[in-house]
């Protein structure tokens, strides 16, 4: 029995550099190995990424809707971790392959589309403090209009915290008064 599985691929912009169909095709051959038959595989974006992976801070990712043999799912699971290609990975069961993804599979195998460079790995909002350019410091948390107040102790307050009776909190103190 198979299962139809979406699934998310992240991989390496210097392998998408060296050719998107490449890259494509080792994500594609991976899923063929194992017996998947592969409805629709497509770039759908390059993007920076909320934490480094694998040392990198953009991927390019392809979104691809496949079915696989039960019997080989937990196989092609550990050969994508063992990828050198694929970064990162999410495959999602699902009932059907959505229509407007058909098209846009199909439009990216026309003879009008180009994949566009990935930019530099060093381009977009994440920004290491280890990495900051020589003699710039990182000024994240000097922001002296904050609300938080440094000084004031954390946790739960008790009751002798309240230095005026009327600051206290109404109600009971603890279960067992309420009851």
């Amino acid at each position: 029995m198979t299962h139809l599985f979406e699934g998310m691929f992240l991989i390496d912009n210097d392998r998408v550099r060296a050719g998107w169909a490449d890259a494509k095709g080792t994500v594609l051959a991976l899923l063929e190995k194992h017996g998947a038959t592969v409805h629709t595989a497509r770039r759908w974006d390059e993007r920076a990424l909320a934490y480094p992976v694998k040392g990198k801070r953009r991927a390019t990712f392809l979104l691809a809707y496949y079915d696989v043999p039960n019997e080989s799912l937990a196989n092609l699971e550990r050969d994508i971790q063992l990828s050198e290609a694929v970064m990162r990975h999410l495959q999602l069961s699902v009932a059907e392959v959505p229509a407007a993804e058909r098209e846009l599979a199909l439009a990216e195998q026309g003879p009008e589309f180009v994949v566009p460079e990935p930019p530099a790995d060093d381009q977009g909002l994440y920004r290491p403090l280890q990495n900051l350019p020589e003699g710039e410091e990182d000024d994240t948390f000097e922001d002296q209009d904050d609300d938080m107040d440094m000084d004031r102790p954390r946790g739960r307050r008790r009751d002798d915290d309240y230095l005026d009776m009327d600051d206290r909190p109404s109600g009971p103190k603890s279960r067992v008064e309420s009851r």
